[in-house]
């Protein structure tokens, strides 16, 4: 046995891993006490890491049109069909569609072959969905994609303003840094400003449940603010920042149309203004207008309810204007914060993986930049042809396939087919384009089907690279495992295509430490950092060029700028003062604030917010594949306020239909008070191989951030429906039976749960007049379903209630359940049952007596999962509050749950409240 240390693949926290590796096994997965990200924390998916991995369900052969062939082959025609595309259309009709999910030198490669030798502008990536618009707010104020703060500003913090971020579920291990630095400083202050009342609320001195859209209104508000209490830097704004006046006098233009009403009402004017806008009270805002004009050390962290907006770039600028203006940047504790969502959506950015970026924070309007990567890319018989100008981003690029102009498209790493606004177009385009490149890990994804060559990548635990967390620091992910069957690593996949093309001489690579070593020179190269004279760029990991690959493989986690300057790395920017504009000078941007691009109307009255899930990553290709990942939520889900169910004809738990603008989706009613009148939630995980229609993509239309091209994933439109059903029912099947699932065709809505030793599949339907549990319909629909015939079965007609079960050779091949999923049993026992199976071994007398019922003798079902790590359902926390372990901290010592990651304390504390 033997320990790696290596990084989380999940979420931008950036998170270190000691991973045990037993027999070319990955045995169990810890935090790494070492890594300055995380100290050893871990949220529920990142301590599931090792319960992912397996061959089942990866692709391990290259595929082409269909058919299995070699590497040699595939590589072949790749190369043979993109250079066909060039010569009959020209180099712009290839493009590239990359993933946060790649590494860094995955990323250098592709767009060092894209745009520097095939000469296309048309490579992007899917941190065009959710941090584009993060990057050009940035941008515009301090002339660079910069994040200026770390990881220890919110513990150092006086006030933390989480805005559009529920990090309690989405960067579960930085909420607990935050939890814990705010009950050791009991005058830390935590305001959240979301529309849904959300886990992060838990540690909330104060909520502002503002209404969609609203955030710009609310920050500029804040800025006059400022401006009327005499609480601006002047000092600072005169020594380091232009722009004041403008801002302020587009930040003052709201308060006119309703300065009447705020007159007639006692308190300060412009907030009451504010107020009506933001539908929030009036005394709330005044309170956090105050904490955050009162204190120096405040940090806002924003993340996807910023940047998911049709004006997401004007909002993030709203908020670097409050810090700009008021000196809160540059300080131990103080910076507008953008929280990534991807593992490696900086790297992706630093070496040029957005359309309109080169390479290495370069630009194409930067100054020179087109003739040095040009210069430093060139070898001695080789001349890349850069494009002259940005190319499609996200959505355009598909809207380009759909017109015909892109005719070759190589998808790395990410499901685009799921993840983009208006799905099913998207979907259509990607049917209609001539040549689709897929390089994938796993098997069934709904983008697999639109191939017409597929390549087997390399996955977390086998690729070997760094990645860039949020707050700049660079970290190794380390291999450990050997790919299964013929699976390659991108870098190479990329290098192979492009010797085949004739551009071996500036591809030979033999190791990702070769690849990180260029990408670290070019970072320096004609880069006057020191001086910030010409050709300055803030992103400088020079420090690093040079490493040979024991120094690669040692690396320790750096944050950058890493150069001459800065040898041991950089971990707040703009402490000087200065920034990466020309002047040297930060910019405050005039905000006019806009409402959601998407209207409201009598078809389509609520407005629509997505969003991830605590348990969940993704479209799901990793954490579908642990077990015990699925249970928390295991269905695709609506939340919505009671009274909008009641008035739409829905109760809790009942199956209902959104409509949206490019298509519907079914799910599973859940009723939140915290949810905002006439809204809606749902998450964005689901896919076609989990469930049917639950691709929140065809809800969205394609509003997109005028400068950013950032899709507005927050705020659509959509109506609400009860799904019209004669039946419901959960069936248990062998994991050797689930290959045809010839129960999707027949059930109107359809939904698989993975099991440790099986799948769950929760199933509806509406096509028969018989009743739910008509015996005879029942029998003839499960013989058609399954290849072992029912064995056992018991029938309730008047209930209409029926279970069944097959058993062959003695052992339990399925069990089925008509009737609601919250009358089933606990089902880790039949899980145990199928394992029993699996293992060859018979059921006992007693088992088979159970069978039916499903449980053993007094079993209580432990309800809807809440603790992950260890297992431990609601109704078992429930009773135990009811029986005195009425803390957080009883019910830990009671059942462990709140005991490790400490993602579901949120949760504890809300269902104490409730059973209180």
């Amino acid at each position: 046995m033997h320990q790696v240390r290596t990084t989380c693949p999940y979420c931008g926290v950036g998170c270190g891993v000691v991973a045990d590796i037993a027999d070319g096994i990955m045995t169990s997965v810890d935090g790494d006490r070492e890594h300055p990200a995380n100290f050893g924390r871990l949220c529920v998916k990142g301590s599931a890491l090792h319960e992912t991995l397996g061959e089942p369900g990866r692709l391990t052969r290259p595929r082409v049109d269909g058919r299995e062939v070699d590497w040699d082959a595939a590589l072949d025609t790749v190369a043979e069909r993109l250079t066909a595309t060039r010569q009959a259309h020209g180099d712009e009709a290839v493009a590239a569609y990359l993933s946060g999910q790649l590494l860094t030198e995955d990323y250098y490669v592709a767009n060092k072959l894209f745009k520097g030798f095939l000469g296309t502008p048309h490579l992007d990536t899917n941190s065009r969905l959710c941090m584009a618009s993060a990057v050009a707010g940035y941008k515009r104020s301090f002339g660079a994609d910069a994040v200026p703060s770390n990881y220890e500003d919110l513990e150092e913090a006086e006030l933390v303003v989480l805005v559009g971020s529920n990090l309690a579920w989405n960067h579960p291990v930085i909420y607990q840094r935050l939890r814990t630095a705010k009950a050791r400083n009991p005058l830390m202050r935590v305001v959240v400003i979301d529309p849904r009342v959300t886990d992060s609320c838990e540690i909330a001195d104060l909520y502002l449940g503002l209404a969609p859209g609203s955030d710009a209104r609310l920050f500029n508000g804040l800025l006059a603010f400022m401006a009327d209490k005499g609480r601006l830097d002047r000092v600072y704004l005169e020594g380091h920042a232009d722009g004041l006046d403008e801002a302020l006098a587009a930040a003052r233009e709201g308060d006119a149309s309703v300065e009447a009403v705020a007159a007639a009402r006692e308190g300060d004017a412009s907030v009451e203004a504010v107020a009506i806008d933001c539908d929030l009270d009036p005394e709330a805002l005044q309170t956090f207008y105050y904490w955050f004009a009162s204190q120096l050390h405040v940090v806002t962290l924003y993340s996807q309810g910023i940047n998911q907006s049709s004006s997401g770039t004007d909002k993030c600028n709203a908020i670097i204007n409050c810090h700009l203006a008021g000196g809160k940047i540059g300080l131990p504790g103080a910076g507008p914060f953008s929280i990534t969502g991807q593992p490696n959506a900086m790297g992706g950015r630093e070496v040029g993986g957005l359309a309109n970026q080169l390479a290495a924070h370069m630009d194409y309007d930067t100054p020179g930049a087109l003739d040095r990567v040009t210069r430093f890319w060139a070898t001695e018989s080789l001349t890349p042809t850069l494009p002259e100008g940005p190319g499609h981003k996200a959505v355009a690029l598909f809207e380009a396939i759909e017109r015909g102009e892109v005719q070759a498209l190589w998808v790395m790493a990410t499901n685009p087919a799921v993840s983009l606004p208006e799905a099913n177009r998207v979907r259509a385009a990607l049917a209609k384009c001539p040549l689709v490149i897929v390089s994938e890990c796993m098997a069934n994804t709904d983008l697999i089907a639109y191939a017409d060559i597929v390549l087997p990548a390399s996955s977390w635990s086998e690729k070997d690279g760094t990645v860039t967390n949020s707050e700049r620091c660079i970290s190794r992910q380390r291999g450990m495992l050997p790919p299964p069957g013929e699976a390659r690593h991108d870098w190479w996949i990329i290098s192979q295509v492009a010797k085949r093309l004739g551009y071996g001489e500036a591809f030979d690579y033999s190791h990702p430490a070769e690849i990180f070593d260029e990408h670290a020179r070019l970072s320096g190269f004609e880069n006057d950092a020191a001086a910030r004279g010409k050709g300055f760029r803030l992103f400088d990991i020079s420090g690093l060029a040079g490493l040979d690959r024991d120094g690669y493989d040692a690396l320790a986690p750096i944050q950058w700028p890493v150069n001459a300057a800065a040898p041991k790395g950089t971990a707040r920017l703009f402490e000087d003062g200065r920034f990466a504009t020309p002047s040297g000078r930060a910019r405050l941007l005039p905000v006019r604030p806009r409402g959601p691009a998407q209207a409201l109307d009598d078809t389509r009255p609520l407005r629509l917010n997505t969003g991830r899930v605590r348990d969940q990553w993704h479209t799901m290709t990793r954490t579908g594949r642990a077990p015990r990942l699925m249970n928390h939520r295991a269905e695709p889900f609506i939340e919505v306020h009671p009274e909008d169910a009641l008035a739409a004809g829905l109760g809790d738990q009942q199956l209902a239909r959104l409509s949206g603008a490019d298509g519907d989706y079914l799910g599973r009613v859940r009723l939140a008070k915290g949810q905002r009148r006439g809204e809606v939630f749902v998450p964005m995980h689901w896919t076609d191989q989990f469930s049917k229609r639950a691709r929140m993509g065809g809800l969205l239309s394609a509003h997109l951030d005028p400068f950013s091209g950032q899709p507005e994933s927050k705020h659509g439109a959509v109506a609400l429906d009860p799904l019209q059903l004669c039946w419901e029912a959960t069936l248990l099947v062998a994991a050797d039976l689930t290959a045809e699932a010839a129960w999707r065709d027949e059930a109107t809505y359809w939904s698989r749960i993975p099991l440790a030793h099986g799948e769950r599949w929760q199933l509806a339907g509406g096509e028969t007049d018989k009743g739910a549990a008509d015996l005879d319909d029942w029998l003839a629909r499960l013989s058609a379903w399954l290849p072992v015939a029912p064995t056992l079965w018991c029938s309730d007609p008047t209930s209409g209630r029926l279970r069944a079960a097959g058993v062959a050779d003695g052992r339990l091949r399925w069990w089925l359940m008509v009737g609601p999923p919250a009358e089933l049993p606990g089902l880790s026992w039949l899980d145990e049952r199928l394992a029993e199976a699996a293992r060859g071994d018979c059921l006992t007398d007693d088992a088979r007596r159970r069978l039916l019922a499903g449980c053993a003798s007094g079993e209580a079902d432990a309800g809807p999962l809440v603790c992950s790590c260890h297992q431990v359902g609601q109704k078992s926390i429930v009773a135990a509050i009811q029986d005195g372990d009425a803390s957080v901290e009883a019910l830990g010592a009671r059942l462990a749950c709140g005991t490790q990651c400490g993602s579901c304390i949120p949760e504890l504390k809300s269902l104490i409240e409730e059973s209180a």
